[in-house]
């Protein structure tokens, strides 16, 4: 947004609120706001024009071209906040119980041209009160104050004191907070910018450290994905470890719906740099994968031995030959033994992916074939140039079809399908497994891939590496060498012209010193002849991987995200009670057996979203179900009971409600038939509502979602995104 108000109030406060309008309580707030819009276009010039320099600035090489990289990405990030917002970058105030003056925390910290601190970051200590501060915990505080922003200027703002003489005629009282006050909203096609309301119990999550995995354990509407998402944008702030440079932070939703409808969040926090996804984004086939038909099968793929079982598949492809092999040249006969294939295979490093190896791997068969040669160079006259020799032995076509066969190139599709079309393979990689579970694991398209063979798919990438890795290094190493055998002679014709010209003398010897130097070799050679493949920005590794819904991942699928993560720093965000496929374990328990340790848990508790009327009808669903269930306790009344109705109800119950609310959003779940004819009307299974609000939910046939725990968790899920109104209709009624 632009600065249009710069000459005119900050508050627009509508009639009702006149009284908050008294110079009183805001003129102070008012001299802050005009300060701050003169310090806003000064920065957006200077960010602007710094922007530019280091555009126009030279690339440069290796850590220069990435600090210029890291700063691009920054001003970027600061400048479109700045201009996103405006004013409303302010969020509020805090008033210290020693008297000193105000204290205004923003979504970024500014500063003016006199060393003034206009407005703290709210990532920083010093506004954590602003948060954190409850009448039991003042924190130091006074007051508090909390604005609404309402295009570009103030519609509302709401008081909190916490001291006996906090009031002092400088503080507006509402019945309800600032943050009670905003559940009544309507939503909207977007999450909501909530960082102003953000509560105690989760700006303490949010400022936790990021050392190990710190579980947010919270039922529907107790603020969990806010949590995640203000952590994220929190820790990229605060914790130095974790910058863009150093992994960054990946963010894994557990459905598309649900990415489209936190998109703005992370933005608006001035983090544009966090990777978000889904588990299907990992891998390749997963865009076009389908759920696996058979619930045994999927119980089998959604082990995590399984998915190490990839190791023993692809060590199947790193035995040495037993049987020797003669190696013609045209100056000897040269024996390559059993041992010797040994030695050669030895000589991968550890963690080298298996396509990438396979260059050391060969290079070391050369050099025992080359120093063989060597050792018997007696039995014939004359010495062989090594390179000579070598490129001998490398054009050899039986030493080449022996090694292919020995150490081949491998694709993850073709190694994974084999485990679903070569029972005896698959018995030899997951020896654990019946012959009839070996048997149920086959099929006669194996590469018709499932969501369930994407943790597979993805160990074996990672394992595999890119097969065609090795020969873009050739290629890069042949240009490379290319242009150093240009740039040699070019030298040569320097220095000689520089002799001819009579440059001799300490000039002459510092020309030569600097042409003959490594240093000046490599700056001259071009590297925009070298070809890259494009980075997997989902590759990781990451420093840190923030997973919401996190209850749903099977212990195959968590094997992905370890992968990605070798500090093993994780915020994993979920709900028990909400787990389609059960979760008789505790995190702790759960968590462990899959790789992790230095587990925290941090437990929500406050249902902020749902009216105590819907809670009342859901609990019981999840009771029956889950008698220990984390429900969380409503802290409102909505004051609309929950309706029932048939389903040719549907229609009027929709047109009614768009006409009485010209704002706010709706979702039809459980009818794949309704097709939404306006944009705040959506349609959803359960499974998908997950993650997401709506001011009006309408349930269709909830009896039908299925029996047992998922169909208990499916109702309670689609139960609680409603945020004012719940109607269930049935074919029955």
């Amino acid at each position: 947004m632009t600065l249009k108000h710069l000459t005119s109030s900050a508050f627009d406060l509508p009639d009702r609120l006149s009284a908050k309008a008294d110079p009183a309580l805001v003129a102070a707030d008012e001299r802050h706001f005009a300060a701050l819009t003169e310090c806003l276009a000064r920065s957006i010039a200077e960010v602007s024009d710094r922007l530019d320099a280091e555009r126009r600035a030279p690339g440069g090489l290796g850590r220069h071209a990435m600090d210029r990289d890291a700063e691009i990405h920054r001003l970027t990030a600061r400048l479109r906040t700045l201009r996103r917002f405006g004013l409303d970058l302010c969020l509020g105030r805090i008033v210290a119980a020693d008297g000193s003056e105000p204290v205004y925390i923003g979504r970024l910290g500014l500063t003016d041209h006199t060393g003034r601190r206009l407005l703290i970051d709210w990532r920083s200590p010093a506004a954590e009160p602003f948060f954190g501060a409850t009448h039991a915990d003042p924190m130091g505080l006074a007051s508090r104050r909390r604005y609404r922003w309402s295009d570009g200027r103030i519609s509302d703002y709401w008081d909190e004191v916490f001291t006996s003489d906090g009031l002092a005629g400088h503080a507006a009282l509402d019945d309800q907070s600032a943050f009670i006050a905003s559940l009544a909203g309507t939503r909207s096609q977007r999450m909501r910018d909530v960082l102003g309301t953000i509560q105690a119990d989760q700006d303490a999550i949010i400022r936790s450290g990021s050392q190990g995995a710190l579980v947010v354990d919270g039922g529907p509407g107790t603020g969990k994905t806010v949590v995640a998402l203000h952590r994220s944008a929190y820790l990229l702030h605060s914790d130095p470890r974790l910058g863009h440079r150093r992994g960054g932070v990946l963010f894994v939703g557990p459905h598309r719906p649900y990415l489209a409808y936190v998109a703005d969040v992370l933005p608006s926090l001035g983090e544009e740099g966090v990777q978000t996804c889904v588990l299907r984004d990992l891998v390749d086939e997963g865009a076009g994968a389908g759920v696996e038909a058979d619930p045994a099968v999927a119980r089998l793929k959604a082990s995590a031995a399984l998915v190490k079982g990839i190791e023993t598949a692809v060590r199947f492809y790193e035995e040495p030959p037993t049987e020797g092999m003669t190696v013609s040249t045209p100056w000897s006969d040269i024996r390559l033994n059993a041992g010797d294939w040994a030695v050669a295979f030895e000589a991968a490093e550890p963690g080298t992916p298996h396509n990438e190896a396979r260059d050391q791997v060969w290079e070391e068969l050369l050099t025992i074939l080359a120093d063989k040669h060597d050792e018997g160079a007696s039995a014939y006259d004359g010495d062989v140039p090594t390179d000579l020799l070598r490129r001998s032995l490398a054009q050899n076509r039986d030493l080449r079809t022996a090694f292919d066969r020995a150490w081949p190139l491998l694709e993850a599709a073709d190694l994974v399908s084999d485990l679903w079309s070569v029972p005896a393979y698959l018995r030899m990689c997951a020896p654990w497994l019946t012959p009839e579970e070996v048997g149920k694991l086959q099929r006669a398209q194996p590469q018709s891939w499932t969501v369930s063979d994407l943790p597979l798919l993805d160990a074996a990438r990672q394992r595999l590496g890119d097969p065609e890795a090795a020969r873009r290094k050739r290629g890069h190493e042949s240009v490379l060498a290319a242009q150093r055998e240009r740039m040699t002679q070019v030298v040569d014709d320097l220095i000689e012209a520089a002799a001819v010209s009579g440059a001799d003398g300490d000039d002459g010897e510092g020309l030569v010193r600097m042409l003959r130097g490594a240093d000046a070799q490599v700056s001259l050679v071009d590297e925009a002849e070298l070809q890259s493949a494009d980075p997997d920005l989902l590759a990781g590794p990451f420093a840190h991987i923030v997973v919401d819904e996190a209850q749903e991942l099977t212990d195959a699928e968590w094997q992905m995200l370890l992968l990605r993560c070798p500090s093993r720093s994780f915020t994993i965000v979920g709900d028990r009670a909400q787990a389609r496929h059960g979760f008789t374990e505790s995190w702790q328990e759960r968590l462990e057996r899959i790789g992790l340790d230095r587990i925290q848990l941090a437990s929500l508790s406050v249902n902020y979203r749902t009216p105590k009327e819907i809670m009342a009808e859901a609990e019981p669903f999840i009771r029956s179900a889950l008698p220990d269930a984390n429900v969380p306790t409503s802290i409102r009344a909505g004051g609309i009971p929950v309706r029932h109705g048939s389903v040719t109800e549907l229609d009027p119950i929709l047109d009614s409600w768009l006409t009485a609310h010209a704002e706010g959003t709706a979702c039809v779940i459980g009818d794949p038939t309704f097709h939404p004819r306006t944009s705040r009307v959506r349609s959803l299974t359960p499974e998908l509502s997950k993650g997401l609000e709506f001011d009006l939910v309408v349930l269709v046939d909830p009896a039908l979602f299925g029996e047992g725990i998922e169909g208990a968790v499916d109702r309670y899920v689609a139960m609680t995104r409603a945020t004012q109104q719940l109607v269930v209709l049935s074919s029955t009624c």
